[in-house]
């Protein structure tokens, strides 16, 4: 849905600084905003204005600038970034585990590395911050189903009142968590987030195809990006709708390891000197890449709004579908029992 023209994005683009951080700002933008001028029109339609547009492709961004707060804050929050695995899907090493085969939990992750003798600020932890920041925007768009179904039968003023200013809190929360959750959608698109290859060819390894050892990691996704790839290219080649799967674990495995297929090929087109600007190859390798960061994008905005139709919330619980029925009253669940 063309809900703004495209020359306003590209005026944002263009203004961008030049500094590069994952996808860097460009990418992260282009991602977010082509995952949100998808969503269909049964998704809120404050979500589908051109302000909520726009700050959620400003928000994809907002991890890499959470950056340089110190510590503990860095240490843990930059090995989210990535996971970097093998070429057969396995965390860092043949010791690691199968990108298939993650544990429910974080912590399980970490001590299953940790007793494979890997260090998890090594290993990078992407997967789970796809999953948690999944799982935060259910919770958002139930809280917000709720606010919006007790706000319009409210008849009580003062009681309406809040009912709205907490929709309205909601909304903004809404939106800075969609962008969370992109910009870790868009780190698992790019092959090199994904890799023990993540900046240049790791020189530990075998390399019979003679692949760059040097540090390409910055240049391909921030310059090249910025200077070659058109959004409205990367809105045309976003994949159809994949709406079949609530299992999260198992779709963000999928997702990752077809992200991991795509490091040879960029390291051969690298080898062939395609990401140079206006090298056509590069250019389709790097669309295709960003196209599917939007399109797993669109489809997890849409499944976190269908799942949040199913869950219940606050304190007494209360069940979403039961307060949008009209046949339960979320008051004391909302504001509070005290």
């Amino acid at each position: 849905m063309k809900r703004f023209a495209i020359a306003a994005l590209a005026m944002v683009l263009l203004a961008a600084p030049a500094s590069v951080s994952a996808w860097g700002e460009t990418g992260h933008r282009m991602v977010g905003m082509a995952a949100m001028r998808a969503l269909p029109d049964d998704m809120p339609a404050f979500l589908r204005t051109p302000s909520a547009v726009a700050d959620v492709a400003e928000l994809t961004r907002e991890p890499d600038r959470w950056k340089g707060a110190g510590q503990p804050h860095d240490r843990e929050r930059d090995t989210a970034h990535f996971v970097d695995m093998i070429e057969d899907g396995r965390v860092m090493t043949e010791q690691g585990m199968s990108i298939d085969a993650l544990p429910e939990l974080k912590s399980e992750y970490d001590a299953a590395l940790l007793a494979a003798g890997i260090k998890v600020d090594d290993a990078g932890y992407l997967p789970y911050a796809i999953m948690d920041s999944y799982q935060q925007l259910v919770r958002d768009f139930a809280y917000w189903r709720v606010l919006n179904a007790a706000e319009a039968r409210e008849t009580d003023p003062a009681k309406q009142a809040w009912y709205r200013a907490d929709r309205i809190r909601r909304e903004a929360l809404i939106v800075r968590d969609m962008g969370v959750l992109g910009h870790y959608v868009g780190d698992a698109s790019q092959p090199l987030h994904t890799s023990i290859h993540y900046n240049g060819w790791d020189r530990n390894t075998p390399n019979p195809e003679g692949y760059t050892t040097a540090r390409v990691h910055g240049t391909f996704e921030g310059g090249f990006v910025r200077r070659n790839v058109r959004f409205d290219a990367v809105e045309a080649a976003m994949p159809a709708a994949q709406l079949g799967s609530y299992d999260m674990r198992g779709r963000t495995a999928v997702f990752l390891r077809t992200t991991l297929g795509h490091v040879v090929p960029f390291y051969r087109l690298e080898k062939a000197g395609a990401f140079v600007d206006g090298d056509a190859r590069g250019i389709a390798f790097t669309t295709e890449r960003l196209a599917a960061g939007a399109g797993e994008l669109r489809d997890l905005f849409i499944l976190a709004w269908r799942a949040s139709a199913d869950v219940s919330i606050g304190w007494p619980a209360v069940k979403v579908a039961e307060v949008e029925a009209g046949t339960a009253d979320p008051w004391v669940a909302m504001v509070g029992a005290e």
